[in-house]
């Protein structure tokens, strides 16, 4: 079953009711990280929650590009980009998840260049919960905000060991 979710546009990201920023130092220029994002198949080696990532728009991708991607525990999430900037920025929203999670959801990945091949990484996930998400209260927001701060740390860990 698909819950579909409420489209956004790049504002949301400052007007959702709930959102998450993380910030990490990354030993790669922005032009190595954005072509990790553009792998599917390197998601589930340092996002541990992704199982696996399908892009369902052909190449080249850009803004309107989708994908679907496989989450722990049994998630399933559609995605359509609303930002695509080579090196430098990549955002999507939810269109649809297979449970009744939230009502809208935005994740931007911000790339700036440090010099010496290094990047500044900011993560944003900003969202709108539904009742089930809402009732896990503190406990699951602090459990969201954890997934999202390790995802960002993995990224780089996983870039240095690789790159």
């Amino acid at each position: 079953m698909k819950f579909n979710c409420r489209s956004v546009d790049l504002s949301y990201l400052e007007s959702a009711p709930l959102r998450y920023v993380n910030e990490v130092e990354i030993n790669a220029s922005p032009e190595q990280v954005f072509k990790v994002f553009e792998d599917g198949e390197s998601w589930p080696k340092w996002f541990k929650d992704i199982i696996k990532v399908e892009w369902t728009s052909p190449k080249p991708f850009g803004v309107g590009t989708t994908r679907t991607v496989n989450l722990k525990p049994m998630i399933v999430v559609y995605e359509q980009f609303i930002a695509w900037e080579p090196g430098k920025r990549f955002t999507f929203f939810l269109t649809a998840i297979n449970r009744p999670i939230v009502h809208a959801l935005c994740e931007d990945y911000r790339l700036e260049p440090l010099g010496n091949g290094k990047t500044k990484f900011t993560y944003i996930v900003a969202y709108e919960p539904r009742l089930l998400n809402k009732l896990a209260g503190p406990i699951g927001r602090w459990y969201f905000g954890n997934r999202c701060h390790n995802a960002a740390l993995s990224l780089a860990a996983f870039i240095e060991k690789n790159h």
